[in-house]
């Protein structure tokens, strides 16, 4: 039989029922870093709406949460392991550019 002539197959992924990610007794807050905490990535991003599976709602009000919990400081712009790196890097060259000839 022909590739563009088989007829649509249903996949066979086993069908497993989540928790949904927020409880109907969460509240979203800036405060509550448990629950934001969760929608994050590793590097600080906030992860999209298929990621967290939220509905719109939620979403806008995660992200909000996300938002100011950074302004006060609760929360860093960015989680970046190598921005430690290259604060040694350009602390040694920028000492060779400052020296007195």
């Amino acid at each position: 039989m022909d590739k563009s002539k088989r007829p649509f197959l249903k996949s066979k992924r086993a069908f497993r029922r989540r928790l949904p990610p927020i409880q109907s007794g969460d509240r979203i807050d800036y405060r509550n870093m448990s629950l934001i905490s969760r929608f994050i990535s590793e590097q600080g991003k906030i992860l999209s709406r298929r990621v967290n599976r939220l509905t719109l709602k939620q979403q806008r009000l995660i992200t909000i949460a996300i938002k100011q919990a950074r302004i006060l400081s609760l929360l860093p712009f960015l989680n970046n392991e190598k921005q430690f790196e290259r604060t040694e890097w350009t602390s040694r060259t920028t000492g060779l550019r400052t020296r007195n000839k």
